[in-house]
């Protein structure tokens, strides 16, 4: 942990540089972990600077370099920055006269002003020929980061650099920006080999034109360029009932001169004017004109078509020659050692809470650092969410089309219990097929006399069936059939429930998936 509790003064060869920011040490507004301070800048349009140095220095050689901390705009943020700089080893580092101008190797964090979104990753290349630092500021994450800057809740915030020379950015422990020192800095940490000769001119007689005007061309005799783009229309008829002596504005015959107007101080009063009424009922009022239309003698201006340049050589540039400049650094990790780390901010928005600054080299410590600090703030703040039916109706208050789809996902599964469920209307036939024989005692001459009876019936049945097919080209059911008949019904009913219900599933996944879309919109 690196403490920055330690106070610094501002000033420089005893002349200020510029007005205090006050710093704090507090709680968080909200969602606070019982006994857990941050520290906390207050002041608002100020500069702040704190620091502290490290135990021990780090060394650029062969482990890794992490740097992580946790932000909370708590006050959301207008315009200011959050971010930490890495300041340089060196003999006359103080941390007394910690300011602006103080050599950092690396500078990390959030920063933001109006509508631009910035995490920076910025460190100062040593130029091995000249001893010069030149800032390399890292490619812009291709996430959106506005909703870290103002949801009020505490990120974290996490730089990784390793010797292979390349690098990963991370918030709330996932990646949202990573590269490689020697590719994905601006400016390039190497310079071109090659650059443009600057005693290198341009020929007088260099032609960059790849199309000119026909010289061979000729103006017609016919073309007028005297004609107006536009002329009466002289086909055009006043429109009848116009009122030609009726004005398109007239007085307010119910406005009345104020009781307080002086006519020797205001002038005489007169009444606003309004729109005619008696013109809202005819095609218009006043002097008619003759409408305009398109003058098909109109050419405008001759010019000469274009053709291609003969003498065309192409768009110049100087040669090339060798940069007296050019270096190769292969390996841009191996930065200035860093021996103090600080926070040298501007900010028009109070009340920005840092907490749990850590650097190390092996990302399981920073990862069960993260784990005891912004985890439990994390879990916290999770708990104090408001529940989900909470968020969809706060969603639908913003786009209240979400109200059809709620309704939707509600009423199927009523009308597919409906359906299913309610018990069908019975009629006098189902009651008579569903009525129980009551048993009685039978012989064995009364079984075998039901028996042949019953075959006879059977016969007598069949006969009669195909003689109603042959009348009428259709076949009556018998009783037995009707029940089958409802039977099947009943069945394809329960068959057809288990699609007709996973149809209903993917409506409710594609509703709740539009609504939390919408829902996270709403809250960021």
């Amino acid at each position: 942990m690196i403490s920055l509790l330690q106070s610094t003064l501002f000033f420089k060869d005893s002349v200020c540089v510029c007005v205090l920011g006050r710093w704090e040490v507090e709680e968080l507004k909200e969602n606070t972990v019982p006994g857990d301070r941050g520290l906390v800048l207050k002041s608002v349009a100020k500069h702040h600077a704190i620091s502290a140095m490290l135990t021990k220095a780090f060394i650029f050689d062969n482990k890794p370099l992490i740097v992580q901390y946790e932000v909370n705009f708590q006050e959301g943020i207008d315009c200011g920055g959050a971010y930490i700089k890495l300041l340089s080893s060196s003999d006359d580092l103080n941390l007394e006269y910690f300011f602006d101008k103080t050599p950092y190797t690396i500078m990390f964090g959030p920063d933001k002003c109006g509508e631009d979104y910035k995490l920076h990753f910025i460190f100062r290349h040593k130029n091995p020929k000249t001893g010069e630092y030149d800032e390399k500021h890292a490619k812009r994450p291709d996430v959106d980061l506005k909703k870290f800057y103002l949801d009020k809740k505490t990120h974290l915030y996490t730089l990784v650099l390793k010797p292979d020379d390349t690098f990963e950015i991370l918030i709330d422990q996932s990646v949202v920006s990573k590269g490689s020192l020697l590719e994905d800095m601006v400016p390039p940490v190497n310079p071109p080999k090659e650059i443009e000769d600057p005693s290198d001119k341009k020929p007088d007689d260099w032609d960059e034109r790849p199309k000119i005007p026909d010289p061979n061309a000729v103006k017609p005799d016919d073309w007028d360029e005297d004609e107006p783009s536009k002329i009466e229309d002289s086909d055009a008829v006043k429109p009848e009932g116009w009122l030609d002596d009726e004005p398109q504005y007239v007085p307010d015959p119910n406005a009345k001169k104020p009781k307080d107007w002086d006519e020797e101080m205001d002038g005489e009063w007169e009444a606003p004017q309004i729109p005619n009424p008696k013109c809202e009922t005819a095609p218009g009022c006043g002097h008619w004109v003759r409408p305009m239309k398109n003058n098909p003698n109109y050419k405008g201006k001759w010019k000469a078509p274009m053709i291609d340049n003969p003498n065309y050589q192409g768009i110049w540039s100087p040669r090339k020659i060798p940069n007296p400049d050019y270096f190769e650094d292969l390996h841009p990790f191996e930065m200035t050692p860093v021996s103090a780390v600080g926070l040298e901010l501007w900010s028009m928005t109070s009340d920005i809470y840092f907490d749990n600054f850590i650097i190390c080299s092996e990302k399981e410590v920073a990862d069960r650092w993260a784990a005891d600090g912004w985890g439990l703030k994390k879990l916290v703040a999770s708990a104090n969410e408001p529940g989900m039916f909470s968020q969809l109706v706060t969603a639908a208050e913003d786009h209240p089309w979400l109200w059809v789809l709620y309704i939707l996902t509600l009423a199927l599964p009523v009308g597919l219990g409906v359906l299913f469920c309610w018990p069908a209307k019975k009629t006098d036939e189902d009651i008579d097929f569903k009525k129980p024989d009551i048993p009685k005692p039978i012989t064995k001459g009364e079984l075998k006399q039901e028996r042949e009876e019953l075959e006879d019936d059977e016969i007598e049945l069949e006969e009669k069936e195909n003689e109603d097919t042959a009348e009428d080209g259709k076949m009556s059911k018998p009783p037995h059939s009707l029940i089958k008949y409802k039977d099947m019904n009943r069945t394809s009913s329960w068959i057809a429930l288990p699609i007709i219900t996973t149809s209903y599933l993917r409506i409710c996944k594609i509703c709740f998936a539009l609504s939390l879309l919408f829902l996270f919109d709403n809250l960021q």
